[in-house]
């Protein structure tokens, strides 16, 4: 084995970045906490920004608001810097194909956080940003074979949510938690909270994945819609406030989800 493998190898099990992992997971619940909030705000009829930025916003204004997305930008580092490391050389207890398509899901879920660490301290640094949503679609859908790019993006947002849906129905989840660390009580809160919680967070994704498919195939960009538009525009549904409080509600549970997780997670 070479060095840097094995100096990757140790890295990865260590307790620093097993802690920063940690750390990562909670401030994901954090931001979700937030968006979680905001969207109850919306499907009240209120106007707020019930996205990512709008949750940055928000926390922003707050007391040590600053100091707080500064722990979440170290957060997302960490949690980025774990499953880079896992992408490299973690799950050494799997072989063959699927150890080759766990690397890879860990893979892009470390450079999904890169990013996201890179948009909070942009946020930071320059205090707000817009939603680049339709732009960025209006710009593929002005290339050529944009169309078709924002129509597989879209669709793969869309099957992305459905299968987060889907294993959260059937429980995949508790395989991933030290569950013999918990207390009883909380285990089978867990099994409520995360079902419900990674169920909503999977329909979001679907939510936002229509709205840029139906954007492309009507090569309309401005029908391609951020979280918050999402959002707003499901207002607009028949019953679409009450679908949108019920949505809330379940990223509420995704962000405690994300708390136990920081806590009880097998990393």
């Amino acid at each position: 084995m070479s060095d840097t493998k094995q100096a990757a190898r140790k890295a990865h099990d260590s307790d620093v970045v097993s802690g920063l992992a940690r750390l990562g997971l909670a401030s994901r619940g954090i931001v979700w906490l937030v968006v979680g909030v905001l969207a109850l705000q919306v499907s009240f009829g209120d106007s707020v920004r019930a996205d990512k930025n709008g949750a940055l916003a928000a926390i922003k204004d707050k007391p040590l608001g600053g100091a707080l997305l500064v722990v979440l930008v170290v957060g997302f580092l960490g949690y980025a810097t774990w499953r880079l490391l896992e992408a490299a050389v973690g799950h050494r207890d799997e072989d063959g194909a699927k150890r080759g398509y766990k690397r890879l899901s860990s893979g892009v879920r470390g450079l999904v956080y890169l990013g996201l660490a890179a948009s909070t301290a942009k946020f930071l640094v320059s205090g707000g940003g817009k939603d680049n949503t339709e732009p960025l679609t209006a710009r593929v859908l002005g290339t050529t074979g944009g169309q078709t790019v924002a129509f597989c993006v879209g669709a793969g947002f869309v099957l992305a949510g459905l299968a987060m849906a889907v294993r959260a129905l059937r429980q995949k989840f508790e395989d991933k938690l030290k569950t013999e660390q918990m207390p009883r009580w909380l285990q089978r809160a867990t099994k409520a909270i995360a079902t419900a919680g990674l169920t909503s967070r999977g329909l979001v994704f679907a939510l936002v994945g229509a709205f840029l498919v139906r954007a492309a195939a009507l090569f309309e960009p401005d029908k391609a819609n951020g979280l918050d538009e999402s959002f707003k525009s499901l207002t607009d549904q028949p019953y679409g406030p009450v679908l949108l409080f019920v949505t809330a509600v379940g990223l509420l549970a995704f962000a405690v989800w994300s708390f136990v997780e920081a806590r009880y997670r097998d990393i």
